[in-house]
């Protein structure tokens, strides 16, 4: 049988809140219900005792006052000491009947018989043997109230007892039940858990992946139908972001293809002229085929890197590891740049520490290489780019700038989005697919390090790498 509960999140909650709050008014009415009846109890025995001990009073004065009346009707024999004796006889039995309804029925019997032997004795003749045996009588009466008044404040203490002992339980009780509290609202909290947070985490960490764009894995989500309907909501969309992606990637490729064609046409022409194949070039013409050349190799590395996108989003968290020396990576990707460079009469700084890397070194050429072809794109004519590598304890840090423009601060959250792209490059024919510092931050991120825009070192775009340290530096340096 299927185990019944709530089957929205709302019905979850509103159940989770009632498991925790009815025990909880439960204690409490059974503890205000409790404390009433042992104050009415209270009350009760205070209204007890205080009017069996003015009833106890009275009876020894009505007792007293018959003793008093029935000697002096021994001595004097005057009628009106008798009749004060039958007045205070008949006061004795109202007050004992007042005291049978809370006294001892056999002990107010015994009372009661007393003073009807001791009114027995006052009726007859007055003589010695009378007042001996009235004295007696007396004596009786006076034992057996005495122990009438015991035997009642026997019964109040008892009643104390219980009263007390009803107020120890129920403070017992009231006790266990706050202790059964706590690992009841663990049960239901972990029950809380497992039916919502669980879920939630899991809806959590679905939007975590769609906004890395992380479509590979699907999207289950169990437990409440509203967070399960959610669950299906965000599989709908990480499929429609996977269509989107692949009919993406597969636009780049086939555009990347169209153009590969045309432009390896402009390449082959632009190689034959500079060859002489169709005739000498003077030197204007030569310089007009050589730009020409190489803005049809900057065309052909943007295409390639359309191409690469998706390859480079897929393996940015695979790091193939190996140690290599920095200056000899930095001194490759320069020399694929030393054209450029020297067709912009562009000025390098090269201040590299030969420190040994553990890394990916196809990713750090290409992280280093686009952070190098995006500053001989801003950098203007006879400008200067920066290039420094040092060690700094436990971290490599290089930093590139150059002497151009610089990164508005609107745009430094930007610029490293993939195919974001700035204003068009100062003296630059072509903008770019705006993927290079995407791919930067993609693979610096992935070796564990981070990349961020520095201010006020250089009077342009001065970005700063930082990355793990494998090995300890060694003195050396190149220019």
């Amino acid at each position: 049988m299927a185990i019944l509960r709530p089957r929205s999140l709302s019905g979850l909650l509103s159940a989770a809140l009632l498991l925790i709050v009815l025990p909880l008014i439960a204690a409490v009415v059974y503890g205000a219900v409790q404390l009433r009846l042992l104050s009415r109890t209270s009350d009760e025995l205070v209204r007890d005792s205080i009017a069996l001990t003015q009833q106890t009073q009275v009876l020894f004065q009505n007792i007293a006052a018959m003793e008093r009346s029935a000697s002096l009707y021994g001595v004097l024999d005057d009628p009106r000491l008798a009749a004060a004796f039958y007045a205070n006889h008949r006061a004795f039995m109202r007050t004992l009947e007042l005291l049978a309804n809370s006294g001892p029925p056999s002990q107010v019997a015994r009372v009661r018989a007393a003073g009807e032997a001791a009114s027995t004795v006052v009726q007859k003749a007055v003589t010695e043997d009378r007042r001996s045996a009235l004295v007696a009588r007396f004596d009786v009466l006076g034992k057996e109230a005495n122990a009438l008044a015991d035997q009642t404040r026997e019964g109040i203490d008892t009643r104390l007892q219980n009263a007390e002992l009803q107020a120890g339980a129920t403070q017992q009780w009231l006790l266990w039940a706050v202790m059964a509290l706590v690992p009841a609202s663990i049960a239901v909290a972990v029950i809380f858990w497992f039916f919502v947070l669980r879920p939630l985490r899991a809806i959590d960490r679905a939007i975590s992946d769609l906004g890395r764009g992380a479509f590979s894995r699907s999207i289950a989500i169990s437990g409440p139908a509203d967070l399960a309907a959610l669950g299906r909501q965000l599989e709908w969309l990480r499929a429609r972001l996977l269509e989107i992606a692949v009919e993406r990637n597969r636009f780049l490729r086939h555009m990347s293809h169209e153009l590969k064609t045309p432009l390896a046409n402009i390449r082959e022409g632009t190689d034959l002229l500079l060859d002489g194949a169709v005739g000498s070039l003077d030197e204007n013409q030569r310089e007009v085929a050589s730009i020409l050349r190489e803005n049809a190799l900057r065309l052909q590395r943007l295409i390639e890197n359309l191409l690469s996108y998706s390859a480079w989003q897929s393996q940015s968290s695979t790091v193939e590891r190996s140690q290599f020396r920095l200056s000899s990576l930095v001194g490759t990707v320069v020399d694929s740049q030393r054209l450029a460079l020297a067709a912009r009469n562009l000025t390098l700084d090269l201040q590299v520490e030969d420190t040994n890397l553990v890394g990916d070194r196809a990713k750090l050429k290409l992280v280093l290489d686009n952070l190098l072809s995006n500053a001989l794109k801003f950098t203007p004519r006879g400008g200067t780019i920066h290039l420094h590598a040092y060690s700094d304890g436990a971290t490599t840090i290089i930093d590139l700038a150059d002497s151009g423009p610089g990164i508005p601060l609107e745009e430094r959250e930007k610029v490293f989005e993939a195919f974001y792209s700035g204003p068009t490059p100062h003296g630059g024919p072509l903008k770019g697919t705006g993927i290079g510092l995407s791919v930067v931050r993609e693979f610096v991120q992935a070796h564990g390090g981070t990349v961020q825009i520095v201010d006020g070192e250089f009077p342009g775009a001065h970005l700063r790498i930082r990355l793990p340290t494998a090995a300890r530096k060694e003195s050396a340096h190149a220019a």
